[in-house]
């Protein structure tokens, strides 16, 4: 990330005849022409390891070229010399992109230990505790993969891609017909090649047709609008001076069949302000650029500027203090309600890292997007092909093709194994001679929130087969004319492998469970067992009250019928006493079954004493037992 970054500082050439290496050096310096201040210094120091002048120029030369992981030796001569706040911080600058986190974090708090004054103080705080938040950076897209789009990089500079129309446009040294002398690069252009998504045509390269490269100074960064009439592109560092002083915005414009020779654009509003990384809105009616003009909060800073009615763009806003540092922010990457940047004053891995600034909940949260997109070099220029799964970005991490180098990356989240729940059901009914199959039911299922989620009729054989989903409950519900509709519940939880076991792209599993019905017959008594009372009362004991709620399910899945609730005594009372008895706790039970939501109007409560006796010559305990019962029949149904 050298040539885009376009240097803030290029002053004219100053070259005399006959110089010392220093005077040389030191003109070369001034000149921002750092490559070939470093080479004369490094001849200094060849002889002189200890030069305090040469250790400045050879630091500064690195550190303005955007290089400081290549000056930590420098720097730690000078604080040999002078444990300056510059030299700590810079030092520290240095560790924390060669990925050396703790040490940077020491050489911050050294630097801040030796300045009084508080704004600095602040920065190197900020910046040390921004090393121990390194930890904490999580990957945002779990699964995106970057991978060198080796066939597009060439050993130079190749950076800031984006797709318009079909074609990659993109800025590349490649066939340079001069170097810049701040980094020994060749000068920038841009080109373009037809491209699908991320696929390249990469034989078919060109140089930008809709205008003409200039030569001897850096193009780059370019932004395209959505209709794809406007080309604005970042322009400088030109050595002629006549040119403009400082890296500029251009615009050119689709006009009667062509492109317009580029002009420079109102935004930058001063020459000597640094303006760059151009980035348009979804909808084109917003310009963001970054941009070192006073009133930031530090190096560059992002800016918005909103398309007015005649086509110009309105003053620039900056974007405040939640996403501009004290460091560097450029590339934005409006994504409607998210814009995407590179910064390096944000808790990163090394320079310059991607960040993304979204709200959620009423508050501005800037996340790194983690360490499968980021490094310790420089990460910058996202792009997206297909948001935000598949696009671009630039890189000069280690293990590249050149310096700046493009990569692609995809979303490679694993496909979800997926469990299909079969579930066998059988219809059956009960008869005197056992349970037997209970052809062409009616069976509806429900999920948890009791939506219908399917239903059908059972085979000849009174089978069925519904598909459930994993790890979710359901209610199963069966009805067939002349037969008590029955509900139960059903829960596939636990019933299937955890997804780490699963190996199968599909697996199925295969369950089973009946549903049995009774006959529904009007005056036909059914017998509630296990329904006792205390000696001589009426209460609903807690083990009545289970079984009674067996009769509630019936009653709500047969919301159709009304029932006698019968109670009936033994003969070892007077006839008196046990139909009172027997009608106050059929009463009681008739009670309870109100309380848990059955209409009244539904329930008779009927007290027969000991006129219906099962055995009717009950001698012993268990034939007194039997005639002591709780029963119901259905007296009506409605239709």
């Amino acid at each position: 990330m050298k040539n885009y970054f376009l240097s803030f500082f290029l002053f004219s050439l100053i070259l005399g005849g006959c110089k010392s290496l220093e005077q040389q050096g030191e003109s070369q310096f001034a000149a921002g022409e750092y490559q070939l201040a470093i080479g004369t210094f490094s001849k200094i120091l060849a002889e002189k390891p200890e030069n305090t002048q040469a250790n400045f120029y050879v630091a500064e030369s690195y550190r303005l070229s955007n290089r400081i992981e290549k000056a930590l030796p420098f720097y730690e001569k000078l604080i040999e010399e002078e444990g300056s706040f510059e030299n700590h911080f810079y030092a520290a600058q240095s560790l924390r992109d060669q990925g050396e986190y703790e040490k940077a974090a020491e050489a911050y708090l050294a630097a801040k230990d030796v300045t009084s004054s508080d704004s600095l103080m602040k920065l190197a705080s900020t910046a040390a505790k921004n090393m121990q938040l390194v930890s904490e950076i999580t990957d945002y897209w779990p699964y995106h993969e970057l991978v060198n789009y080796e066939l597009l990089n060439s050993p130079g500079i190749d950076y800031a891609p984006i797709v318009s129309e079909k074609f990659l446009y993109f800025t590349s040294s490649r066939g340079a017909s001069g170097a810049y002398p701040a980094t020994g690069q060749g000068y920038t252009k841009l080109f373009r090649s037809r491209a699908d998504g991320i696929k390249v045509d990469v034989q078919n390269i060109q140089p930008l047709p809709e205008f003409q490269n200039e030569q001897n100074l850096n193009q780059g960064a370019i932004a395209i609008s959505p209709d794809g009439n406007t080309i604005i592109y970042a322009r400088g560092n030109s050595l002629s001076k006549k040119d403009l002083p400082e890296v500029n915005l251009f615009a050119s414009y689709f006009r009667g069949g062509g492109f317009t020779e580029p002009i420079w654009l109102p935004v930058n509003e001063e020459e000597y302000f640094w303006n760059s990384t151009p980035a348009f809105s979804l909808d084109g009616k917003s310009l963001y650029f970054a941009s070192n003009r006073p009133g930031g909060y530090g190096g560059t800073d992002l800016y918005k500027a909103e398309k007015l009615a005649n086509g110009s763009y309105g003053n620039p806003v900056n974007l405040g203090s939640s996403i501009n540092t004290s460091g560097n922010e450029m590339f934005p990457r409006p994504m409607g309600e998210q814009l995407f940047f590179a910064s390096d004053g944000h808790p990163g891995l090394g320079k310059l890292d991607l960040f993304v600034a979204e709200t959620k909940e009423g508050k501005l949260s800037v996340i790194n997007l983690g360490k499968n997109i980021n490094s310790k070099g420089d990460d910058f220029g996202l792009f997206f092909t297909n948001y935000p799964k598949e696009g671009f970005i630039t890189s000069n991490r280690e293990g590249g093709v050149g310096d700046d180098d493009i990569y692609y990356f995809q979303d490679n989240t694993p496909k979800p194994k997926i469990v299909n729940i079969l579930l066998n059901v059988q219809t059956l009914q009960n008869t005197p001679e056992g349970q037997i199959v209970l052809p062409r039911t009616r069976v509806a299922l429900y999920d948890s929130t009791k939506k219908a989620v399917g239903g059908d009729f059972s085979s000849e054989a009174g089978k069925l087969r519904f598909t459930l989903s994993p790890e979710s409950d359901y209610s199963i519900v069966a009805s067939k004319n002349g037969y008590f509709a029955k509900s139960i519940s059903y829960s596939t939880i636990g019933k299937s492998p955890a997804p780490e076991d699963l190996i199968q792209d599909v697996t199925n599993i295969t369950l089973d469970t009946t549903i049995v019905l009774d006959q529904l017959e009007l005056e036909k008594a059914i017998v509630l067992e296990n329904i006792y009372y205390d000696l001589d009362k009426a209460t609903i004991r807690p083990d009545a009250a289970v079984e009674l709620n067996k009769l509630v399910k019936i009653l709500m899945d047969n919301p159709e019928i009304k029932i006698e609730l019968s109670s009936h005594t033994d003969s070892r009372a007077t006839d008196a006493y046990n139909k009172d008895l027997s009608q106050r706790r059929a009463e009681s039970a008739v009670n309870y079954l109100v309380s848990q939501g059955i209409a009244a109007e539904r329930l008779v409560a009927k007290g027969y004493g000991e006129e219906q006796p099962i055995v009717a010559e009950a001698s012993t305990e268990e034939d007194h037992q039997r005639n002591r019962r709780t029963e119901f029949k259905v007296i009506e149904i409605e239709q």
